[in-house]
């Protein structure tokens, strides 16, 4: 499962900083300079982390942490990385939700350990794979496109996950009838394998007529895209 940690910090020192020490460690990294784009990057890669600073333009980090524990049942896991230094500071950013505090200016090395620390502790929910707005959790079999609840059937729940398993990978019909039907009849199926991505098209695509996430290579069979 791909882990993305979500840095939110204004000052581009910092951001590049973390990232590369998060980068080292084999995270997948989204970074965000306001409150803004920390919301348009949860809501697309889904990070299973989130580095919070506090003293955001826009919108405060205490409104985003709080915005963040709104979504997806509480499952993301925030460390606020923050100037304020103060005890009572700290106290209020745990009472909003996070589940460590780091303060400024801190050692790359030190945090990294905190990440480590932190999602040991809440790694059951870091079991997703996200891509571009959607996200498919394996172990609860739930799908969120862009945070909103997908409805899927057993056979299109398992194709969009054996799809988001391979990103980037051509998988040909007898791929597929295998994954879905290892006994059947692949004669039988060929149809039924159209069927079942037509149908998960019209419920994950914004235009089934031109998808950009399930594309057909002619003769070959369906590619999913990580865009």
């Amino acid at each position: 499962m791909n882990q993305t940690v979500l840095i939110v910090e204004d000052d581009k020192m910092i951001r590049e900083l973390v990232s590369i020490y998060l980068k080292r460690a084999g995270y997948q990294v989204s970074e965000a300079a306001n409150g803004t784009e920390a919301k348009e990057m949860f809501l697309r890669h889904h990070p299973c982390l989130v580095i919070l600073d506090l003293m955001l333009p826009h919108i405060t980090g205490e409104e985003l942490c709080g915005w963040f524990r709104s979504h997806e049942r509480n499952e993301v896991s925030i460390i606020i990385l923050s100037a304020k230094a103060r005890t009572e500071d700290k106290i209020n950013g745990l009472r909003l939700g996070a589940d460590d505090y780091v303060t400024k200016p801190f050692d790359p090395e030190e945090l990294m350990a905190h990440v480590e620390a932190v999602l040991r502790r809440t790694g059951q929910f870091c079991q997703k794979i996200a891509y571009g707005g959607l996200c498919i959790k394996p172990r609860k079999g739930e799908v969120l496109l862009f945070d909103h609840p997908v409805k899927l059937t057993k056979h299109e729940f398992n194709l969009l996950y054996h799809f988001m398993e391979n990103p980037n990978v051509v998988l040909s019909r007898e791929d597929l009838i295998q994954h879905l039907y290892p006994f059947a009849d692949r004669t039988v199926l060929d149809r039924t394998i159209d069927a079942h991505i037509k149908k998960l098209r019209e419920k994950i695509e914004t235009n089934p007529s031109s998808p950009r996430r399930i594309k057909t290579v002619r003769g070959m069979g369906y590619k999913f895209t990580d865009e």
